[in-house]
């Protein structure tokens, strides 16, 4: 390709000139191309890979040089001889003698960089090509990414680095490249190549490894192997991309959400690292973005643009507390560097002032932000202080403009402010009033006009209180209250609050009832969703109202277990509010739907909150705070399954050993994860851990889950089973209180499961949170996520083995195939639709929307037809060489297989057909050779009468024979009638099924044996045929029936492939116009375009006599040089097309009118000749209606030739196909080697 010229100082170092002239010189690389070019070249070849030269992508280029200068101009570079030449060629014609002209060499090097560079620029604009963020030497590296493994431009090449890769003992020094799918290495030294593919979804393990020989290691497993690489120069870079892109890999595998490239990244500084690629850039982004939604519980969709240190006057204790401010588009927020000093939230939405104030020796760099809720906050050793506050500023202004909009659209957004409210700064709290108000609330009743809706918390109006109980207990709520209170004053209130140590210790404590609500959407973060979304939670409610599906029918089913001990629950007010929340959850967001457990938190959810705000506390819950835990397969519990037994073997190890025997771990941990400890503990004490874990996360989760196995460490070691375990794990849980509770004791029905022991001493809820605390406070929220990466791989993984056994389990018995053959076989089909996933398909339909992991284990895997052509071509027997026909055989076998016509075919249906031709016997072979030519392939039934086309409906045939109670004989029996088009594409898919077979002339001549027979069988049935169609046709064109002649008339005659001829004449013809030798490429190309096939003589002077049967000649059946005959179309004498055919059998003629004119315009379609429009016979009485034979007559016919036989009962050797599919489907191509490469390929 041209390039944009470059100096070059030393031309001939390492390249060797091929040709010259005055101004170019053309060269090549030492150590490329044939013979590597000795030691030397081996030399420079290994120097260029361990070096990244761009001599590897490009070994041939084009210098200019002026005559008398030494300043080389490199103009091009070339992959291969063939582009480098013709750049060579057109630099000769077009430039070499314009050159010439000029006397100036200044002049020259002018015009000739001018001209290349505008032949960059032509091409660009003729090509399409858009400028990218990639830099040059980035290009070069996805050039040899594609070039090295074969990869289309599909593919996205992420990064690569220079690393070791262990093959056993021996260290190889090469390059990792790391795209969207596939993590790949290349190594080449002194003439040893090795290259390595693995996809990311194979990736079962990935993790740093340090030992002696090896301290910075990465290790990556697969389900067959492991490989190690090493001699990072930046291992922890290298190891968090690795990670986020095995993410990626697992994120498509659970839900199928593919990968987009973000496009709206700023651009490249100068300061960035030259090999940097744009997409290196997004997944960065998207890490930090990732970092900072989860350090402040911020929505899944808000980006961070940006952070800086800084300090902030904290006005609780007159300090300037140092830490970092992030910004995005919609929110400021502050950490401290001490990490529980203090954190800060601002959402952009509240601020009504941003600006810069006076600098001074004390406070450089200040900048000032003011709240609606007249809170100040000051910020100050600012870098870069006034970009800074212009960026804010044009977020601002954005946010201003979307409030204003969402105001004008919903009217529904009060901004009055609630005095009583805790959460006052929220325009959408304050809209909802406050708890003994409700005018500012929408009113909206769904589901029954009869029922009224909750407008309050459901804790509210059933908050019963005992009149023995009243003074102490609410002495001590009030007491709670106050200090929540004071703490509002002094720390801020809604949103904006200064988050502190103090903070956190109050909810240690307690959180008030009734501050309780307010509190979790504050501390959750869904306060900022409810506030950008006013009118959506209604929204929903009106477009779920009255709809039925699987999660609705699930919710009523659990609607009167949720919490039924609790008055709320137990009248229709409670129910119908639980079922709205539910059923909107299951609307927004179908790939979860509904899970059980959500009925409990839910029900938790509205007794301290309304039914708005309880509905964007199970969005926080169920999307932000705890990922995957309520999807189908409850993967998130799973995942955290695994921290918590990797926590347990860290914290607990003399306990661990003896909970994994019992098996009581991954027991305890889903009930008590799912329902955050709400089913396995009295309901008083259970709401204590949600105030903490809206406030902490998970890891408050886990420290509890840690501190009761402590607690019940010598009871446990001393269980005999998991039952006994169990035992004492639910007496102990049931024991624990909340005494400060003002509620009225609710029963607890986990308590009913225990045994009739005494009762274990009570446990209080307060001391037992404050010790995991301060026993297990050490656990960090990111070694949490480092270990659930660590978890999901392994259990996305074991779910997808778990999918295979099932499948492979529900189909064994079905099929001849044996278990491993249909887990590898498996393997490939699964293979091939992650393939088109990652690079897309050209047949229509979207591979990411085919697989749905909510689906039974058979559906969630389905392939189309593009897919299917590419396992036809490596796993089926009868796939012909030739392309063309493999496609329409692979299109009739996938059509038959489709059963419910929705043009997708599960791994049951692909199965079916693949043992029917590796494992069936003969006659289940033929039949289903003879149903696919039933249903027609791409309108190959058509017939032409009239001037209409009539395509037959092939889903007619499937009701036919999609009847598997039936016994074969009566299948055989139901089967339809073959036509004449219909048989002719019959012995079309027959003739090219034998190609390249060992036996393949002698298949050839069983075959014209069979289709003599099958006509002669078809002509006879025709006399049992009393069709009127011919008479209709000959009394419409009587001339043509006379003008054609008996032997070519379509109604009376067979319009067959074969015809009697005589054995001196056969030759006599054949010797008087021969075609050459009969190619096996030439004989797919003649039968696939073949449209008419007509029954004549190849005698001129037998054409107008009728020949009604087709007679093999035995005496030059044995004569098979006669490979092709040039025969004479019927009507005339005349030559009509000269019609390459094959040597079918030596005694019989195929013979073909092809749509185009050929020479003088002949032909069915031409304007002259025997056949012209004018005089000649119509294309319309090509077929013979009234022809037909059964699938009876076909089985008998091919049973009479031994080599037939043979072919169809050859046993197949599976094995050596399913070893040859994985080789060649190695990343959707081939990937050939030489003899001394080492390709490996995991999975």
């Amino acid at each position: 390709m041209w390039v944009h010229p470059e100096e070059v100082l030393q031309a001939s170092a390492l390249w060797i000139t091929e040709r010259a002239n005055p101004y170019f010189i053309l060269q090549k690389r030492k150590g490329h191309g044939d013979g590597r070019g000795g030691l030397a070249g081996l030399l420079v070849g290994t120097l260029d890979v361990v070096l990244d030269s761009s001599a590897r992508v490009a070994p041939y280029r084009i210098l200019y040089q002026t005559p008398d200068s030494l300043i080389y101009w490199i103009i091009a570079h070339g992959c291969s001889r063939k582009e480098i030449t013709e750049h060579w060629e057109w630099l000769e014609q077009n430039l070499l003698q314009t050159l010439s002209i000029f006397e100036n060499e200044n002049d020259i090097t002018t015009f000739v960089k001018g001209k290349v560079q505008g032949i960059i620029a032509e091409y660009n604009k003729n090509h399409d090509v858009k400028e990218d963020d990639d830099t040059d030497k980035f290009k070069e590296a996805i050039c040899t990414f594609r070039k090295l493994f074969g990869m289309p431009e599909e593919e996205k090449l992420v990064n690569y680095y220079s690393c070791s890769y262990w093959k056993g003992h021996v260290p190889r020094q090469g390059w990792l490249y790391l795209s969207i799918n596939h993590i790949c290495f290349y190594s080449y030294l002194l003439g040893k190549e090795a290259k390595l593919v693995i996809r990311w979804a194979d990736i079962t393990q990935l993790e740093k490894s340090a030992t002696l020989l090896l301290p910075d290691a990465v290790k990556v497993s697969t389900r067959v192997a492991e490989h190690v690489f090493s001699v990072f120069l930046n291992i922890n870079e290298t190891f968090k991309l690795m990670e986020q892109l095995a993410n990626i890999a697992m994120r498509q595998l659970l839900d199928n959400e593919g990968f987009e490239q973000d496009r709206s990244l700023p651009k490249l500084k100068r300061k960035t690292p030259k090999k940097v690629s744009a997409l290196k850039r997004d997944l960065d982004a998207r890490a930090k973005s990732e970092r900072y939604r989860a350090l402040f519980r911020l929505p899944k969709d808000e980006k961070l643009d940006g952070h800086t240190g800084c300090t902030l006057w904290t006005p609780f204790n007159k300090m300037h507390i140092l830490g970092q401010m992030f910004v995005s588009t919609n929110y400021i927020c502050f950490t401290s560097k001490e990490e529980t000093l203090c954190s800060l939230i601002i959402p952009l939405r509240e601020v009504t002032i941003v600006e810069k104030a006076d600098s001074s020796n004390f406070l450089p760099s200040p900048v000032s932000i003011s709240t609606k809720n007249r809170m100040t906050f000051l910020f100050a050793n600012l870098k870069d202080r006034d970009f800074l506050v212009q960026r804010i500023s044009d977020f601002l202004q954005q946010t201003t403009s979307k409030i204003y909009f969402e105001r004008e659209t919903t009217g529904s957004v009060n901004s009055s402010d609630d005095e009583g409210s805790l959460l006052s700064s929220s325009p959408q709290r304050s809209s909802l009033g406050s708890e003994g108000s409700s005018e500012g609330e929408r009113q909206f009743n769904l589901n029954d006009n009869s029922v009224p809706t909750a407008t309050q918390a459901l804790m509210t109006m059933y908050r019963r209180r005992s009149p023995e109980e009243f003074n102490p207990k609410l002495a001590k709520e009030f007491l709670k209250e106050q200090a929540w209170k004071n703490h509002i004053t002094e720390y801020g209130q809604g949103v904006c609050m200064y988050r502190t140590e103090k903070t956190k210790d109050l909810v240690l404590k307690g959180i008030p009832e009734n501050m309780r609500g307010e509190l979790w959407l504050l501390f959750s973060g869904a306060i900022n969703e409810m506030a950008t979304h006013p009118g959506y939670y209604e929204d929903l409610v009106e477009k779920s109202m009255g709809k039925y599906n699987l999660a609705t029918e699930e919710i009523e089913r659990d609607l009167h277990r949720s919490l039924p001990e609790h008055p709320a629950f137990q009248n229709e007010m409670g129910i119908a509010a639980l079922r709205r929340v539910l059923t909107a959850y299951a609307f927004r967001n179908p790939n979860i739907g509904y899970c059980q457990a959500m009925n409990i938190v839910t029900s938790v959810l509205l007794l301290y909150a309304k039914e708005e705000e309880a509905f964007w506390l199970l969005v926080a819950l169920c999307e932000r705070m705890l990922p995957d835990y309520y999807n189908t397969r409850v993967v998130g519990a799973l995942v955290d399954q695994g921290v918590f037994e990797e926590l347990a073997r860290e914290y607990v190890p003399e306990l661990y050993d003896c909970m994994q025997d019992l098996g009581v771990i991954s027991t305890i941990s889903l009930s008590w994860f799912l329902t955050l400890f709400l089913s396995v503990m009295p309901f008083e004490s259970a709401v204590v851990v949600v105030d903490c874990f809206f406030y902490e996360g998970i890891k408050v989760i886990f420290q509890l889950a840690l501190n009761v196995l402590h607690a019940n460490i010598h009871q446990l070691l001393g269980a005999k089973d998991d039952g006994e375990a169990m035992t004492v794990l639910g007496r102990y849980l049931d024991s624990v209180t909340n005494k400060d509770s003002t509620l009225p004791p609710i029963p607890h029905l986990h308590s009913l499961l225990t045994d009739d022991g005494d009762p274990h001493p009570e446990v209080d809820i307060f001391k037992l949170v404050r010790s995991s605390y301060e026993k297990f406070g050490s656990i960090r929220a990111d070694v949490i996520e480092q270990m659930r990466f660590k978890q999901r791989l392994r259990v996305i993984q074991t779910i997808e083995d778990t999918t295979k056994r099932n499948v492979v389990r529900t189909i064994v018995t079905e099929t001849a195939f044996s278990i491993d053959e249909l887990e590898e076989l498996y393997v490939l089909f699964k293979e091939e639709h992650l393939t088109s996933c990652y690079w897309g398909g050209t047949g229509g339909s979207n591979p990411t929307e085919r697989h749905d992991p909510s689906l039974p284990y058979l559906e969630q895997y389905r392939i189309d037809l593009e897919q299917f052509r590419g396992l036809f071509s490596l796993l089926f027997p009868w796939a012909p060489v030739n392309g063309a026909h493999a496609d329409l055989l692979a299109l009739r076998f996938f059509r038959l297989l489709d059963h419910n016509g929705d043009s997708l075919i599960n791994f049951r249906e692909f199965i079916s057909g693949l043992s029917v031709l590796c494992h069936g016997d003969l006659t289940e072979k033929l039949k289903l050779l003879y149903k696919m030519h039933v249903i027609p392939g791409k309108c190959v039934c058509t017939v032409h009468r009239k001037g209409k086309l009539h395509t037959p409906d092939y889903r007619h045939y499937l009701r036919l024979w999609n009847q598997g109670t039936k016994n074969k004989l009566d299948n055989m029996k139901d089967l339809p009638k073959l036509n004449q088009s219909q048989f002719i594409e019959l012995c079309k898919t027959l003739y090219n099924m034998f190609s390249e077979d060992a036996q393949e002339q002698e298949l050839y001549h069983a075959t014209a044996t069979v289709t003599s027979l099958l006509l002669e069988m078809g002509e006879v049935g025709k006399l049992f045929c009393h069709s009127k169609d011919q008479e209709e046709q000959d009394q419409d064109d009587p001339e043509e029936a006379k003008t054609s002649g008996p032997a070519q008339d379509g109604g009376t005659k067979p319009e067959g492939v074969f015809q009697q001829r005589g054995q001196g004449e056969g030759k006599e013809e054949s010797q008087a116009r021969p075609c050459g030798p009969a190619k096996r490429d030439g004989r797919g190309e003649q039968l696939s375009a073949m449209e008419e096939i007509r029954l004549e003589d190849s005698s001129p002077k037998d054409t107008g006599t009728s020949s009604s049967m087709l007679i093999s000649d035995d005496e030059t059946k044995d004569d098979t040089s006669m490979s092709s005959y040039s025969v004479l179309s019927g009507g005339s004498h005349e030559l009509d097309d000269k019609l390459h055919c094959e040597d079918i059998n030596d005694d019989t003629v195929l013979v073909r009118s092809e749509n185009r004119p050929h020479g003088g315009g002949n032909g069915p379609h031409g304007e002259g000749g025997p056949h012209g429009r004018d005089g000649g016979l119509p294309h319309s009485t090509s077929i013979d209606k009234d022809w037909a034979i059964t699938f009876e007559q076909f089985l008998a016919s091919v049973l009479t030739e031994q080599a037939l036989v043979l072919y169809f009962e050859k046993p197949v050797e599976v094995a050596a196909r399913i070893t040859n599919a994985k080789n060649v489907r190695k990343v959707g191509c081939s990937l050939l080697s030489a003899s001394d490469y080492e390709i490996s390929l995991s999975g």
